[in-house]
């Protein structure tokens, strides 16, 4: 078994031993990456110092285009830094090759998105599934848990109905469900209510922060939706490159750039 591997397994049973001294899950040093549009340099990600102890709720604001998705596709290793350090309970992930990197995407982050990606044609219980056939169990068993996740986020009864005849708010329950099937330690979530009203939004993060409680996750969300965001232990703002602590002025501030202010949801763009 790898490094990794190894590290994941123990810190999924509450083997805290492998995390740093005060319980550090995810943690950056001069995160930094860098685009290019023609000659233009594009820097969404100027630097950043930021870690994530377990059990942690944390929501980073700012506008689009300002590199909030982009610095979670690097926190789940979907993408890489052009420079900077990145460590999963005290491992260096981006000294690790792609088979280490597998594991750690598939049994230890689990990533909801703003769209739900789901397969339409497939029930929701196939679908929350998908993650657990990746890692190789078998089908009966993978659609067993995938049933009692479905239980977890209120949609027992529409385990055998397809994807596509759900509504965008169970759309939305069925993937924290496959998002979550592997137990995760660590959950990202991009706009997740983004595309929703603003009722079905707050069923979305009433049931994301009762499962961060429950499963004693650490969650990290990027949002638009300050009331939302006032709910998690801590918020960030992302602005010019920088991720600084989100009090309330800053982060109307931040907001206000992208003329976001409100309360309600909003759809993500650009860099996100």
């Amino acid at each position: 078994m790898n490094r990794l591997a190894s590290t994941v397994i123990a810190v999924e049973d509450g083997r805290t031993g492998a995390c740093e001294p005060e319980g550090v899950v995810v943690r950056t040093e001069g995160l930094r990456k860098e685009f290019y549009s023609g000659r233009h340099e594009i820097v969404p990600l100027d630097g950043i110092d930021f870690s994530a102890e377990r059990g942690e709720l944390i929501a980073i604001v700012g506008p689009s285009g300002s590199g909030k998705s982009t610095f979670l596709h690097l926190l789940a290793a979907l993408d890489t830094p052009t420079s900077g350090a990145l460590y999963f309970a005290g491992n260096p992930l981006l000294s690790f090759g792609e088979p280490e990197l597998v594991v750690y995407r598939n049994r230890s982050v689990g990533f909801v998105w703003q769209r739900h990606h789901l397969l339409p044609d497939f029930t929701a219980a196939e679908n929350v599934a998908i993650p657990l056939l990746v890692h190789g169990t078998p089908a009966e068993e993978a659609l067993r848990i995938a049933e009692r996740w479905l239980g977890e986020v209120g949609l027992a009864s529409r385990a055998g109905q397809r994807a596509g005849e759900l509504s965008g708010g169970e759309q939305q329950r069925v993937a924290i469900a496959r998002a979550l099937v592997n137990d995760p330690v660590l959950l990202l979530a991009d706009e997740p209510t983004g595309d929703l009203d603003e009722r079905s939004a707050a069923g979305v993060f009433d049931l994301i922060e009762r499962l961060h409680r429950s499963h004693r996750l650490t969650t990290i969300l990027a949002t638009h939706n300050l009331a939302l965001a006032r709910r998690a232990d801590r918020v960030l703002a992302l602005q010019h490159g920088k991720l600084a602590p989100g009090t309330d002025a800053l982060a109307e501030g931040v907001m206000a750039l992208n003329g976001n202010a409100g309360s309600g949801p909003v759809a993500s763009g650009g860099l996100g």
